[in-house]
C-alpha cells in the first residue's frame, strides 16, 4: 500500500484497533482484478470499514460519509445515523456521546484510506478523488446500502455510485468491474465473488438496477452457501434481532424498534 502521511497519534490509534479487532481471512482474493475496480460489501456496521481498512489486498480507498470528517458535523449524523432508535431513556447519553467522539472521529477519518463521499454540491470532490484514485490504480471500496430491508443478509442499495463506471469511462475508455464483498463478522472472513463488469452502452437508469440486484444476489447467495452463522446487519438493532444466514426466525420491526 503507498505511504499516506499520517498524524503519530492516528497511527497509534490504527494499531491498538488492529490489535483489539477481530483478524479476518480473506477468501476469493483471486476474483479482484488485477486492473482497478469497485468492491461493493454488506457493512455489517463497523466491522465492514474496519476489515477493509485492514485486510483489503489491493490498494485502496473507501468511500465515507463526509459528515464523519467535519468535527462540526459529526455529532448530528452520528446520533441520527447510530443510536437515534435507541430506549428514550438513555438516548440523552448517545446524545452526549456524539459529541465527545467528534475529534476523535475527525482524526480517525481523515487519516485512514478514505474518501468522503457528500450528497450535496460537494460531491463532485467525491467523483473527481474517486476517479484520480481509480486512475492511479487502486480500488475503491463502498458499503451502499441504506434502510430499506432486501433480505436476511443486506439490505437495498442506494444506486448511484454504479455512475462512477460510467464516468471512469468518459475519462479513461476502460471498462469497470464492480466486485461483491460478503462480510462475515462471526466468521472472521471475507469473501470476494465474481466480478460483474460495467457496460457502457446501456441506458444509466438500467445498469444502476441491473448491477445493483446482481450485486446484492451474489452477497446473499455467498452468504447462504456458509455453514450456519449470525449476520451482523446494516442498522443498529439488538443482538437479538440479528437475523440467521439461513432465516429461521425474524424479529418484528417493533421489536427491533426496542
Amino acid at each position: 500500500m503507498d505511504e499516506k502521511k499520517t498524524s503519530r497519534l492516528y497511527r497509534m490509534i490504527r494499531r491498538l484497533v488492529q490489535l483489539f479487532s477481530p483478524k479476518f481471512k480473506v477468501v476469493g482474493a483471486e476474483n479482484l482484478p488485477d486492473e482497478p475496480c469497485i468492491i461493493v460489501g454488506n457493512h455489517s456496521q463497523m466491522y465492514g470499514p474496519i476489515a477493509c481498512e485492514f485486510y483489503t489486498p489491493k490498494k485502496h480507498d473507501i468511500w465515507c460519509v463526509g459528515e464523519m470528517m467535519h468535527r462540526e458535523e459529526v455529532a448530528a449524523y452520528a446520533y441520527r445515523d447510530f443510536w437515534s432508535n435507541k430506549p428514550k431513556w438513555n438516548r440523552w447519553f448517545f446524545k452526549l456521546l456524539s459529541h465527545l467522539i467528534a475529534p476523535l472521529s475527525e482524526l480517525i477519518f481523515t487519516n485512514a484510506h478514505t474518501i468522503a463521499v457528500y450528497h450535496d454540491a460537494r460531491l463532485i470532490t467525491t467523483l473527481r478523488e474517486s476517479i484520480d484514485k481509480l486512475r492511479q490504480g487502486h480500488c475503491v471500496v463502498i458499503f451502499p446500502e441504506h434502510y430499506e430491508e432486501h433480505n436476511n443478509i443486506v439490505h437495498d442499495f442506494q444506486d448511484k455510485f454504479v455512475d462512477l463506471a460510467r464516468l471512469y469511462y468518459r475519462k479513461t475508455g476502460q471498462v469497470l468491474r464492480f466486485v461483491p464483498l460478503y462480510l462475515a463478522p462471526r466468521l472472521k472472513t471475507m469473501y470476494y465473488g465474481k466480478p460483474i463488469a460495467f457496460d457502457p452502452d446501456q441506458p444509466i437508469a438500467e445498469e444502476r438496477k441491473r448491477i445493483c440486484t446482481a450485486l446484492m444476489d451474489a452477497i446473499t447467495e455467498m452468504a447462504v452457501s456458509l455453514p450456519e452463522h449470525t449476520v451482523v446487519p446494516y442498522p443498529n438493532i439488538p443482538k437479538r434481532c440479528y437475523p440467521k444466514n439461513i432465516p429461521l426466525e425474524v424479529c418484528s420491526h417493533e421489536e427491533a424498534a426496542l
